[in-house]
């Protein structure tokens, strides 16, 4: 299948193989691809402004609270996390696993390392599928926390997981000082006031954590 005629297909969940999953990888490089019970989905279209902005903010408070707070954690954008049979994300490693993936790594392989530690889907088009096929995924490789952030609504919804099962949160469980509030302030202020001077804005709420 060609990339102009995937792009013109609804995003959906289809009846894959796990070999057909590791093909469509290998053709559709620039693309999200997930793969969880038998079935593949490919995510192509462009991020957009609006999505790409609250990538952006959500990233930098989580980066700007582990650097002012001391906490370890290196965080990885666009990178492919790989279960055999499972699929792939994008993730933070956060503490003691904050450096356990080596340099030069193209595919973290969850059958080698543990899994990261939270894992944030900004969603514009996908919200529906961020909290359900998605997050079941999550939950089955026993992720330690998951966030979806609507893009529509500037809002943040997260869930701690444990076991194969997971329950919403108000504050993280992995970053301890974070309050969801203060990403979802961040993403109205977005929406409200001139971007460029939230940042020293959130500096000054951290410091006051």
């Amino acid at each position: 299948m060609s990339k102009s005629n995937y792009r013109q297909m609804p995003r959906a969940w289809v009846q894959a193989t796990w070999d057909d999953y590791l093909q469509t990888v290998r053709q559709f490089q620039d693309a999200k691809c997930y793969y969880y019970n038998g079935k593949l989905r490919i995510e192509m279209a462009p991020q957009g402004y609006d999505r790409s902005y609250d990538n952006f903010s959500i990233g930098y408070a989580v980066a700007l609270l582990s650097g002012i707070k001391g906490i370890p954690l290196v965080g990885l954008t666009n990178c492919t996390f790989r279960k055999a049979g499972e699929g792939e994300y994008l993730a933070f490693y956060i503490g003691a696993n904050a450096e356990i993936i080596p340099p030069g790594a193209t595919v973290v392989d969850l059958d080698v390392y543990p899994p990261p530690d939270l894992v944030i889907e900004i969603a514009k088009t996908s919200f529906a599928d961020d909290i359900g096929s998605k997050h079941m995924l999550y939950e089955q490789l026993n992720f330690t926390e998951y966030s979806v952030v609507n893009v529509h609504h500037a809002q943040l919804i997260a869930f701690a997981i444990a076991s194969g099962g997971s329950r919403p949160i108000a504050r993280s469980q992995v970053l301890p000082p974070l309050p969801f509030s203060l990403l979802e302030e961040v993403l109205r202020r977005g929406r409200t006031t001139g971007r460029s001077q939230i940042y020293a804005w959130l500096i000054t709420q951290i410091q006051n954590i």
